[in-house]
């Protein structure tokens, strides 16, 4: 079974976020953490097949969960980054290869990108 390790400080969105992967995914295991800094020692572990992460968090901002994930040995293919950031903002920090999608979390379109990306990923991993 795949996992997805989901990292995002907003309640409401990863209960959402958690329903839509269940509904179009479920062979998918989804664990929500709410706390970047609990986050770290989840991705440590290295059990994880996909990691979302909110770039935009209290504590701990999404850009030192990802560069901490690329330190714990997480491919960067394996990591999607969340945003509500306008995408020449997030090109800035986020060029073409360093991770494998750079999503807006509130447009639509960008749902479907990541709907066939978490798709994908069960196609491999699950059947």
């Amino acid at each position: 079974m795949g996992k997805i390790l989901i990292i995002d400080d907003d309640l409401a969105f990863t209960n959402l976020l958690d329903s839509y992967i269940k509904e179009i995914c479920p062979l998918l295991k989804v664990e929500i953490c709410n706390n970047p800094l609990t986050a770290l020692a989840l991705i440590k572990k290295g059990d994880n097949d996909l990691v979302i992460i909110d770039l935009e968090m209290p504590a701990l901002d999404g850009m030192k969960v990802y560069r901490f994930s690329l330190e714990a040995g997480v491919d960067k293919k394996r990591v999607v980054i969340l945003s509500a950031r306008e995408p020449e903002y997030l090109r800035e920090f986020f060029p073409m290869g360093s991770c494998l999608a750079v999503l807006n979390k509130f447009e639509a379109r960008q749902k479907e990108v990541l709907g066939m990306i978490l798709k994908s990923l069960q196609s491999k991993l699950c059947i």
